[in-house]
């Protein structure tokens, strides 16, 4: 059972189930079209307390990881007109609320990190429910974000213009994640 000020999971740490994730974001292609991207490597835990309060979310990504099934474009992404993997190789969320929205829905604001910028972003989050997986017997919750961040305020500027005018890449980037968090070890979970 849910209320305003807490979340229906068990009390303590939720832990990444990396197998059951996607991390993915997209962009505007010169207007037109969307092209696709993911980040194979990140991790996240939830802190469950007593109330939202005294919940916290904390995320990182290791941006080497990026996909967008196209291998020169994500060399290109992870060079200095982009992500400079070298000297920020990851991108961190840590949040600073949560907020019920709704019924299993969530606002989760936090400090967004990218290229050595900290912003402060906020993600629309629905809890899509709990349960056992069969295979193991583990607990596990499922949940749903989204977020539209602007790459310019990270310092990710690179881009061209179009003869018509505009630019080939967006400022906006979409961003969707699915996620699979394991109940804390010895937690009753109903």
């Amino acid at each position: 059972m849910t209320t305003e000020n807490s979340l229906a999971l068990a009390p303590g740490k939720w832990t990444l189930d990396p197998l059951h994730c996607t991390v993915e974001f997209t962009a505007r292609h010169m207007g037109i079209s969307k092209v696709r991207g993911r980040f194979h490597a990140f991790d996240a835990t939830l802190e469950v307390g007593a109330s939202l309060e005294e919940s916290s979310l904390n995320a990182s990504v290791d941006m080497s990881s990026v996909d967008t099934g196209n291998a020169d474009r994500d060399a290109h992404l992870r060079n200095s007109d982009f992500f400079h993997v070298e000297q920020h190789p990851t991108m961190s969320f840590a949040s600073t609320s949560i907020i019920s929205t709704g019924d299993n829905t969530y606002d989760v604001t936090g400090e967004l990190t990218i290229n050595d910028t900290t912003k402060v972003e906020t993600l629309n989050v629905v809890l899509h429910g709990t349960e056992t997986f069969p295979g193991d017997g583990s607990f596990h919750a499922g949940f749903e974000a989204t977020a539209t961040i602007s790459r310019t305020d990270y310092g990710v500027d690179f881009n061209v213009p179009l003869g018509a005018g505009g630019f080939v890449i967006s400022d906006k980037i979409g961003i969707e994640l699915d996620i699979q968090l394991l109940a804390p070890a010895g937690s009753e979970v109903a």
